[in-house]
């Protein structure tokens, strides 16, 4: 996470699951075994990749496609468990760095292109909207992060911020491994079912999203400037 010098380094996305016994419990846990918050974020650019990999392979492998399915749900639930850890190891134990804001935010980034791109090479998926979906993503990224080099608060609204993106993928995952018939349920066009509708969704929100933060921006800065 950010370091001690950086006055928003309380500025954090909304999570209501910090609040939880468990996640306090888990966070302590790994403050005492002197694991860093970097590392803990390294740990959920692991589990996105995996879980990318995953939802690619069921592109190729018939027979463990619900697995893989389920495989990929979970590790991206890893890797969302990851995000929220490592920014309470780093500021409700102190732990923070010169050089965490960089393992906080590249990771993430990283992150979205793995599991969306790999959802784009899912079966009955659509490769060109993985990466329309990594782009939308990576852009609503791009514009909280220059509202915050511009001095304003990070804009974490949606309809389609990070946790969104990830649950939508996730209940598809879920939904696909449940029920086999999705996948060959064709959505848009022949090629794409369940998945490709899945990023779809993803990308269209995810454009949105950039939109509306851009909206927001754009009105603080007239305001401050009146």
């Amino acid at each position: 996470m950010r370091g001690p010098g950086q006055t928003e380094r309380f500025d954090r996305r909304p999570i209501s699951a910090r609040r939880f016994k468990v996640s306090r419990a888990i966070a302590s846990w790994l403050a005492r075994l002197g694991v860093s918050p970097n590392t803990i974020s390294i740990f959920g650019l692991i589990a996105a990749v995996v879980a990318g990999s995953c939802l690619a392979w069921t592109g190729s492998y018939e027979s463990y496609r619900p697995l893989l399915f389920i495989g990929a749900a979970g590790c991206i639930g890893l890797r969302l468990l990851a995000n929220m850890l490592d920014g309470m190891v780093a500021v409700e134990h102190n732990r923070l760095s010169p050089t965490g804001e960089v393992f906080n935010e590249v990771p993430d980034r990283l992150a979205d292109i793995a599991v969306l791109v790999g959802a784009g090479y899912a079966h009955t998926s659509e490769p060109a909207l993985g990466y329309l979906a990594a782009i939308a993503a990576l852009m609503t990224a791009y514009v909280r992060a220059l509202g915050k080099s511009l001095g304003l608060p990070s804009d974490y609204r949606g309809p389609m911020a990070k946790p969104h993106r990830m649950g939508v993928v996730i209940l598809a995952c879920l939904a696909l491994a449940i029920i086999p018939s999705l996948s060959t349920a064709r959505m848009f066009w022949d090629s794409v079912g369940g998945m490709g509708a899945a990023i779809g969704v993803v990308a269209l929100g995810s454009t949105a999203t950039t939109l509306r933060r851009l909206v927001h921006l754009l009105h603080r800065l007239r305001s401050q400037g009146s």
